[in-house]
């Protein structure tokens, strides 16, 4: 009997996606788990594998079409069955209905203080194709295909997408049509002769602008939210000396090819602590506390319009420099948006580095399901005390945010001790 398969939700509160490649094709004989799309949504690419096994009998979207989650995408069957006519024609409609990205909501000519953009109503069904424009809205004429990925770039940068032509299959627009129009739109900015300034009133006061929520804004809000709700947080600071750790890393960034930064060995720090107080690797569920055998460390990725933390595995087994090309390879994809799903999920651990913009110290929110997160602050020189005389060190303040549900202050205060200990003993992170 011929099942349907449907959009999945492959990433918490995304309402549609997009299939960016099909991995099966009409005919192949498909087992479950077996990769089958990859799926794209505004905040990362993800490979869906198969939950049904069967024979491929027909794909009901082209590559590119975007559609509602829960929309039918393709059926399998039994080899030599003939697919049923309705889901095709549902996925024809959903799909069309679809691809036409809905309109930003309007902001209010005035406002006393920003607030929530509010959903539009869905539009009537129209007999005709639509064609989306600047930032996803939607007007007459032909069909168009645009990623998510791709309507989210055009809204953030402010691109008319109505006069672009798309290189992709099929017509789609791609992201290099985008880094193409952002390109001349710069150059013909730079041409342009800059408009005489106009003084303003002296007694003019400025409305406050409402710039609309967007989903990975909404989904921060949400989850942070319900972390500071539901999580008992409590946190300790401390002051390590990283004098050496600096040298180290000198010494380390001379050898030919090879450049790793203060947050590399950090994160290969934490990872050391945990070794040294396993039982702090611990995470909350509603089962039990769940013991993990090794340290998965998620890092916080700044992106245009908030920030994802995608999780390193198995730190303690990899080296400073493999280490430095994971987070540099999971950084610049996630800037991409092409992060895959299992790189976001899961973690027991976290690390949040401000110190590049100079700040001192912070305190961090935990991301469930991890249950701790380390605030790193920036290195300064300070006053330091070393066997009753003062002298001037290099000082860096972590701030630790703990989960009291399955660490309790002792605990949490010796894995801390812990991690000091191997930042102002560097060599031992190496080992």
């Amino acid at each position: 009997m011929a099942t349907t398969i449907r959009m999945p939700e492959v990433l918490a509160n995304v309402t549609e996606a997009a299939v960016q490649k099909w991995l099966v094709a009409p005919g192949d004989a498909i087992a479950v788990g077996q990769p089958f799309a990859e799926i794209e949504t505004e905040k990362a690419v993800v490979e869906y594998t198969a939950e049904t096994a069967g024979t491929v009998l027909e794909l009901l979207i082209k590559e590119g079409d975007n559609v509602d989650v829960g929309a039918p995408i393709a059926i399998v069957g039994e080899a030599g069955e003939v697919a049923p006519a309705s889901p095709a024609a549902d996925s024809s409609a959903a799909g069309a209905a679809a691809t036409a990205a809905p309109a930003e909501p309007a902001a209010p000519a005035a406002e006393s203080a920003p607030a929530a953009a509010t959903p539009a109503a869905p539009a009537p069904a129209a007999p005709q194709q639509t064609t989306a424009a600047p930032g996803g809205e939607a007007h007459p004429g032909a069909r168009r295909f645009i990623s998510p990925l791709v309507r989210r770039l055009a809204r953030e940068r402010g691109l008319d997408l109505s006069s672009v032509t798309g290189s992709g299959p099929d017509g789609r627009i791609v992201r290099r049509d985008i880094e193409a129009l952002a390109a001349g739109a710069s150059a013909s900015a730079a041409a342009a002769p800059a408009p005489a300034a106009t003084p303003a009133p002296a007694a003019a006061s400025a409305e406050p602008e409402l710039i609309p929520h967007s989903r990975m804004r909404t989904t921060i809000a949400r989850r942070l939210t319900e972390s500071k709700s539901t999580v008992p947080h409590f946190y300790l600071t401390a002051d390590c000396r990283v004098d050496r750790l600096l040298e180290l890393r000198r010494e380390i960034n001379a050898i030919d090819g090879v450049k790793i930064s203060v947050n590399d060995l950090v994160v290969k720090a934490v990872a050391a602590a945990f070794a040294d107080v396993p039982e702090a690797n611990t995470t909350w569920s509603d089962e039990g506390r769940l013991r993990h055998r090794t340290a998965d460390i998620a890092i916080a990725v700044s992106l245009d319009d908030g920030l994802v933390t995608p999780v390193v595995r198995g730190v303690e087994s990899l080296t400073v420099t493999a280490l430095s090309a994971a987070v540099i390879d999971l950084a610049t994809r996630a800037r991409e948006g092409k992060l895959k799903q299992h790189e976001i999920e899961g973690g027991s651990f976290a690390v949040s580095n401000l110190g590049m913009f100079g700040t001192q110290a912070f305190s961090a929110i935990i991301n469930p399901p991890q249950a701790g997160i380390l605030a790193v602050g920036a290195a300064r020189q300070a006053p330091v005390v070393v066997d009753g005389a003062l002298e001037v060190g290099t000082v860096m303040t972590v701030t630790l945010s703990a989960d009291h549900r399955v660490m309790d202050g002792a605990l949490a205060a010796r894995w801390l001790a812990a991690f000091v200990s191997r930042i102002e003993n560097p060599v031992s992170i190496l080992a």
